[in-house]
C-alpha cells in the first residue's frame, strides 16, 4: 500500500482576539512607575518629532488647532523634487518651527555634557575577590603561589568562604602545582580582610578571626565543641559540659555574637534601591485626600507647527501622511498617559477608602482585602488592578508601602469578623516582644493567647507566621 502526500490550500473561518496597538501601549503605559515611565517619556521625545514638552497643561485651542489640522484633505503635488525636499526638511521642523526650542552655536568654554553624566555616574561596587587580589598583589610573595592563589581567590563565593577543596581546585588548574603550595597560598589569602575570608566551613571562618585573640578560651572552646549546642541555645548544657558558670559562658557567647559569620557579605550587598511613591495620601481637615505624584513625568503636547504643515497647501501628500502618523502616534500617546493617571487615582482612592483603619490606626487594623473587591468599586477588570498596582509604591502617614502591600487574605475571629493576615503577623511579634524571656511562650501558647483576643487560629498556623516573620522556636529564644 502506498501512501500519497500532498499539499493543500483550505480557506476556514476562524475567530481570533487581536489587540490594537495603541490598547497594547495603554497597557504597558498602565504598568510603568513613575520613574520608567518618565524615562520612556524621554525616548518617546526623541523620536517622535511632533511631540513637544511643556511646563504648563497644554491649550483646549491648541488641542482644536491639532484635530482640524488632521482632518483637512489632501492636497495633490505635481513637483516630485519638491516632495522630497519637504521630506527632508521634516526631521529638522522642531528647530525650525518650535516655539519653546531654538538651537544656538555651541559655547567652546562648557564641558562636554556627556563627560559630566559619565562623572556623576556610581562606579561599579569592588567586588570580594578583585579587593583579595589586588591585596595579594601588594604582597611580597613567591611567583610560583601567584597562579595558585589567584585560581582560589575566585573561587572564594560572595559571602567569603572557598566553595572547592584545595585537591579540586588543583585539579581545576593546568599547572604542576603541589598541595603544600596551595595550602600556603590559602594561608597567605586567608590573612587578608576581611578577617575570617577563605574559610571553609563556619568553624574555620570564627576561628581566624580570633587568629590573634588568645583571652577569650572558652569562646574557642564553644566554637570547636558547640556550635550546634550554640544553635540551639542549649545553654546549660554547654556550661555543663564546659564547667562554666552560665554568666560565663554568656559573656562567651556575647563575644562570639560580634564575629562575622559571612565576612564576604560587605562586598556582595547590593546599592539601595530609591524609591519614590507614585501616589501620596495626606490627613486634611478630617479626611484623607489622594493625589497622584507625578510632577517629574514631562508634559507633552504635539508643536503647533506640524499642525500648520498639515495646513499648508504646498506640504506634499507624503509629508503629510507621515506627520498624521506621528500625529496620532503622539495622540495614542498623551491619550494613554491620561488613562493611566485617572486609572491610578480610581484606584488609590479606592484602597484609602477600605483601608482608613489601617492609615489611623497602623498595621495590627490592615483589612483584608482582595483585587477583585477593588475592581468591583472601581468598575475595571480585575487585571487592570492587578497591572495598575505592580513596582508602585504608596506615601501614607504611616510610611511608604508597596500597593500589594494593601492586598491580603483574612483570619475570621470568634466573632465571625475578619482579620487581615498582616494584622495578625503584627500581633504574634508584638506578643513575642513582651513574653518573659527566661520562660518564652510555645507556639501552643501563643495560640491560645490569640484566642483570648477573638482570633480563632491554630498552632500551626502561628508557626507558619513565626517563621515567616523571621523569629526562633522558644527553645532558641529563652534566655538564661
Amino acid at each position: 500500500m502506498q501512501m500519497r502526500m500532498e499539499a493543500l490550500l483550505q480557506q476556514r473561518p476562524e475567530l481570533r482576539m487581536k489587540l490594537a496597538p495603541q490598547i497594547i501601549q495603554s497597557i504597558e503605559i498602565l504598568q510603568l512607575p513613575a520613574l520608567e515611565l518618565q524615562q520612556r517619556l524621554k525616548q518617546e521625545l526623541l523620536e517622535n518629532p511632533v511631540l513637544e514638552m511643556a511646563d504648563t497643561p497644554v491649550l483646549e485651542e491648541q488641542q482644536d488647532q491639532e484635530r482640524d489640522a488632521e482632518t483637512e484633505p489632501q492636497e495633490e503635488r505635481t513637483h516630485s523634487d519638491q516632495e522630497f525636499e519637504k521630506l527632508r526638511q521634516i526631521e529638522d521642523i522642531v528647530r525650525e518651527y518650535g516655539s519653546q526650542t531654538y538651537r544656538r552655536a555651541p559655547d567652546p568654554t562648557e564641558t562636554d555634557r556627556k563627560y559630566e553624566a559619565m562623572q556623576n555616574t556610581a562606579a561599579r561596587p569592588i567586588s570580594l575577590q578583585d579587593y583579595l587580589f589586588g591585596q595579594y598583589s601588594l604582597l611580597d610573595t613567591p611567583d610560583d603561589l601567584r597562579d595558585i592563589a589567584e585560581n582560589i581567590i575566585y573561587n572564594i563565593d560572595d559571602d567569603g568562604y572557598l566553595q572547592y577543596s584545595l585537591e579540586e581546585v588543583l585539579e581545576s588548574m593546568d599547572s604542576l602545582a603541589t598541595l603544600d603550595q596551595a595550602k600556603r597560598a590559602l594561608e597567605i589569602i586567608q590573612s587578608l580582610d576581611p578577617p575570617g575570608v577563605g574559610a571553609r566551613d563556619l568553624k574555620e571562618c570564627l576561628f581566624l578571626q580570633m587568629r590573634d585573640d588568645h583571652e577569650h578560651t572558652l569562646a574557642r572552646r564553644i566554637i570547636a565543641n558547640h556550635l550546634e549546642d550554640l544553635w540551639m541555645n542549649r545553654i546549660p548544657k554547654i556550661a555543663k559540659e564546659t564547667g562554666a558558670s552560665l554568666d560565663e559562658v554568656r559573656e562567651a557567647i556575647e563575644f562570639i555574637s560580634h564575629l562575622n559569620p559571612k565576612p564576604g557579605m560587605a562586598f556582595a550587598a547590593e546599592a539601595s534601591a530609591y524609591v519614590i511613591p507614585d501616589i501620596v495620601v495626606e490627613y486634611v481637615d478630617g479626611h484623607y485626600e489622594v493625589r497622584l505624584e507625578d510632577d517629574r513625568i514631562p508634559r507633552i503636547y504635539i508643536n503647533s507647527a506640524y499642525s500648520r504643515l498639515l495646513r499648508d497647501t504646498s506640504t506634499s501628500d507624503t509629508a503629510k501622511d507621515y506627520i498624521r502618523k506621528k500625529i496620532q502616534a503622539a495622540r495614542w500617546l498623551i491619550e494613554s498617559i491620561e488613562q493611566r493617571r485617572n486609572t491610578l487615582q480610581k484606584i488609590a482612592r479606592a484602597i484609602v477608602d477600605v483601608q482608613q483603619p489601617f492609615l489611623a490606626k497602623g498595621i495590627a487594623h490592615l483589612v483584608p482585602l482582595k483585587m477583585q473587591a477593588i475592581a468591583a468599586a472601581t468598575g475595571v477588570h480585575v487585571s487592570t488592578v492587578c497591572r495598575a498596582i505592580a513596582d508602585k509604591y504608596m506615601q501614607t502617614p504611616s510610611g511608604i508601602f508597596p500597593l500589594r502591600f494593601f492586598f491580603t487574605g483574612g483570619t475570621r475571629t470568634t466573632d465571625g469578623r475578619v482579620r487581615s493576615r498582616k494584622s495578625v503577623k503584627h500581633i504574634v511579634k508584638q506578643v513575642l516582644e513582651t513574653e518573659d524571656k527566661r520562660n518564652p511562650l510555645s507556639d501552643d501558647e501563643i495560640a491560645a493567647k490569640l484566642q483570648a483576643q477573638g482570633l480563632d487560629i491554630a498552632r500551626r498556623t502561628v508557626t507558619k507566621y513565626r517563621k515567616a516573620l523571621g523569629l526562633p522556636s522558644s527553645r532558641q529564644r529563652r534566655v538564661y
